[in-house]
């Protein structure tokens, strides 16, 4: 999207906690060596609300339930980004609070059989058919889909000015 060069590579790094700033750099660290000197960016997204963290669901019921303590409420996407080289680390944290609308059953039932919310924090994608959840939201919608492009674009612009055509 932000025609900015990349590849993507597995991090080799073990989640022991729930802090998504922490994890962001962990990822990134983790592959550092094999960036050949090349920046190297780790992000993580968690969802959070009143406190308690919602990871990845680990099946349909608990999808469900999650999706229905989220209804008629807000909550946070907090996501961690680092953005690294062997010389420097800059580690940084962006929120963004989304409000979903009330939900039925017939909603939760419908959303939890599409299957979608598999892999994502809180058991929803934004970008897909989880839009039909949302009522609002405050912040950067791109970190609400994984990575707060936002404060992407302004680490690059002071780090890197103009080699992506930014700053």
């Amino acid at each position: 999207m932000l025609r900015v060069p990349f590849d993507v590579v597995a991090p080799r790094y073990e989640e022991t906690e729930e802090d998504p700033v922490a994890h962001a750099l962990g990822k990134a660290r983790s592959v550092l060596a094999e960036a050949e000197g090349r920046p190297v960016l780790g992000c993580d997204t968690e969802v959070v609300v009143d406190g308690r963290v919602y990871g990845k669901p680990a099946g349909p019921e608990e999808a469900g339930q999650m999706l229905e303590s989220l209804a008629g409420r807000t909550h946070e996407v907090v996501s961690g980004l680092a953005l690294l080289t062997p010389a420097w680390e800059e580690v940084r944290r962006e929120v963004t609070r989304v409000t979903f609308r009330s939900l039925t059953a017939r909603d939760l039932a419908w959303y939890v059989a599409s299957g979608e919310w598999e892999g994502r924090a809180g058991g929803y994608a934004i970008q897909g058919q989880g839009a039909a959840l949302v009522e609002r939201i405050e912040g950067d919608y791109q970190n609400v889909v994984g990575l707060p492009v936002a404060l992407l674009v302004r680490l690059l612009a002071e780090r890197f000015p103009g080699a992506y055509g930014f700053g």
